[in-house]
């Protein structure tokens, strides 16, 4: 029997101000990309107008002949509106957008020149069905709109006239579909939405010589800006991750039927987060307090900008190729010029208690830049004598404890723990009196 995959399980804010920094000039040291999540699905929505290409990475885990996906779309699709696309280009926009940490050092406070650092940057047989299929679906009302081999898929588009008939249909050819999936397959039927039906074709995908799956791309024109995801969670274990990368050529993408909002960005922590590992973990803490901070209802932005510049870049930035692969069908007019891109990075976590509505999306006019972005800050440790210095100590002491209880805050981790880790006293050191220093020179 083959596993199904549904829909796109293909797929209060606390706020920081941080001491001015010399611009982005630092050292890039490590990212939080999707990767970092299990159940993490990814999905690259190229919107202008009414148009969309939507790319599909599955997360599927397990035999390719139990592979097989149940989408809704908005229109009918032909052959030529269905691409087999690559992974690696996902990966890219994944590498590129993820939030990072980056380093600075602190120059010799005795020094008149501070000591700037460069930024780190990276290099700027359609398969047939026997008759007796076809009568069987039409006696459920379900239609076989079309029915192609693209690449390694065999795929259907398929309408029906209750949701009951396609569910019946669907049990009798061998995909499972899990309790429930009934009323949710109702409310795409009333919209007079198709399903677009996926599975391998493992003689091609043989001929072919992949490993792995492949993403699916469809283009399509509709003036439905969304992404269902209520399918998805029909036969969810738990909650899911989402990731959206919105390529738009006006500005930032939000959703308009929940609330998006920033992930804190631009925070000073302990620097001991640049130990292998730590990173990740404080970014999936943080991200879990920020989901329950918002109730578990929220849509997170991770990352808004102009492609055409990013600082720092986390990764390569993605050639006019890449793009136009992904679905900027824009960017021919470009005569070689970097394409008028915008990325949105959005970041959802969502389960059926949560989320009971699809995602839908607007393209805003906004094209202000925003990028998850951790600062750590490596003291001055040299042994020069001067007022300056003495004062930059007692800042510095001040400053990692306020890192530390940032931190916690961020994460709910326990403050005795960051302490130690950070290298801290188990309590913070008494400030002076205010009397103790009114004549001090």
């Amino acid at each position: 029997m083959r596993r199904m995959v549904f829909g796109a399980a293909l797929a209060a804010m606390v706020a920081w101000t941080s001491p001015s920094v010399l611009g982005f000039c630092g050292f890039y040291v490590g990212k939080a990309g999707s990767k970092l999540f299990n159940k993490a699905s990814q999905v690259v929505l190229v919107r202008d107008g009414d148009r969309t290409v939507m790319t599909m990475a599955s997360d599927f885990k397990g035999e390719m002949k139990e592979f097989a996906i149940v989408i809704p779309v908005p229109t009918f699709l032909k052959r030529e509106q269905i691409h087999v696309g690559e992974k690696s280009l996902v990966d890219h926009v994944d590498a590129y957008s993820a939030p990072r940490l980056v380093e600075y050092f602190d120059a010799n406070p005795c020094m008149v020149m501070r000591r700037e650092f460069d930024v780190l940057r990276a290099p700027a047989a359609a398969a047939s069905v026997a008759q007796n299929a076809g009568r069987r679906a039409k006696s459920l009302g379900v239609t076989i709109e079309a029915q192609y081999t693209v690449g390694e898929y065999d795929i259907m588009i398929l309408s029906a006239q209750q949701s009951t008939g396609l569910e019946t249909w669907l049990r009798e050819n061998g995909y499972q579909i899990p309790a429930g999936a009934s009323s949710v397959i109702a409310t795409y039927l009333k919209q007079n939405m198709r399903f677009f039906v996926a599975k391998v074709n493992l003689t091609e995908q043989s001929k072919l010589g992949f490993s792995y799956l492949r993403p699916l791309q469809v283009a399509y024109e509709s003036p439905k800006f969304m992404l269902p995801i209520r399918l998805g969670m029909v036969n969810a274990t738990g909650a899911q991750e989402l990731f959206v990368y919105a390529l738009t050529r006006n500005g930032r993408v939000e959703t308009t039927n929940y609330r998006t909002t920033r992930l804190p960005s631009d925070v000073e922590l302990p620097v001991y987060l640049k130990d292998q590992g730590e990173f990740g973990k404080f970014y999936k803490a943080m991200f879990a307090r920020q989901v329950d901070n918002e109730s578990g209802r929220a849509v997170f932005l991770e990352y808004a900008w102009d492609m055409r510049w990013c600082d720092p870049c986390a990764a390569d930035p993605l050639t006019g190729d890449e793009l136009r692969s992904l679905g900027v069908f824009w960017s021919d007019g470009d005569r070689g010029q970097a394409p008028n891109v915008f990325l949105t990075r959005l970041h959802v976590r969502y389960d059926n208690a949560h989320f009971p509505e699809d995602l839908v999306f607007q393209e805003t006019g906004d094209r202000s830049n925003f990028q998850g972005r951790y600062i750590l800050r490596h003291a001055w440790t040299g042994n020069d004598s001067c007022s300056a210095a003495t004062a930059y100590r007692a800042e510095v002491r001040n400053r990692h404890e306020q890192e530390a209880t940032r931190l916690a805050s961020l994460t709910g981790w326990t403050i005795g723990d960051i302490r130690k880790r950070a290298g801290l006293s188990d309590a913070p050191a008494p400030e002076a009196a205010w009397w103790e220093k009114l004549w001090k020179r």
